[in-house]
């Protein structure tokens, strides 16, 4: 039999879940502590995206979230679903995010969603020296003829970002990152490193 490889280090342990119902418990300040720390993890670019970086506490938290939404108890279940949320953060040296592709409009979103095919392929982090680093992304998540409204996402980075941006040909947008999601993504990038 071999042994599982070690967690990353910023990955969430199953020594720091709680159950459930010991969770719901302290619910209230839990949101409290986390809530600042996603909000700064949380970046728009443009009108339709959004881009909500993760980190160990954030995970930790969805971890809680959904095991209190779905009472999961079983142990099985329970690394299932760190796995799952581990893979979000991805590996040393990565910062992991959800794309949202956020358009109102029922009408505008199926057309758009088929127009802007090809657009994961063209987001990218920018770092202090101009260096531009493209998203990865698991390729089942592209549909047929169009793109998920979700997408993860994954940046392999040797510095924190500075900017992100796209240079698909209908949706080229750039943000310049403040200061507070600077040092934010560059002290989660560091935890990603053993």
């Amino acid at each position: 039999m071999t042994d599982s490889p070690a967690p990353a280090p910023h990955h969430v342990r199953r020594d720091e879940i709680l159950d459930w119902q010991t969770y719901a418990d302290d619910r209230d300040a839990v949101r409290a502590q986390v809530m600042p720390v996603k909000a700064v993890r949380r970046i728009h670019l443009g009108e339709h995206l959004t881009f909500l970086f993760e980190n160990h506490d954030t995970m930790r938290y969805q971890v809680h979230e959904i095991m209190r939404a779905e009472r999961i108890v079983r142990e099985t279940s329970i690394h299932e679903e760190l796995e799952t949320y581990n893979g979000m953060l991805g590996g040393p040296g990565q910062l992991g995010c959800a794309l949202l592709i956020e358009i109102e409009d029922e009408a505008e979103r199926r057309p758009l969603l088929e127009a802007w095919l090809g657009l994961q392929e063209c987001l990218y982090a920018e770092t202090a020296d101009g260096s531009r680093v493209y998203a990865e992304f698991d390729p089942t998540q592209v549909g047929r003829g169009r793109l998920s409204a979700v997408q993860y996402l994954s940046f392999s980075l040797e510095s924190g970002p500075v900017r992100l941006g796209s240079d698909f040909a209908a949706l080229e947008l750039t943000v310049d990152l403040t200061e507070a999601q600077r040092a934010a993504l560059a002290a989660d990038l560091a935890a990603t490193r053993p």
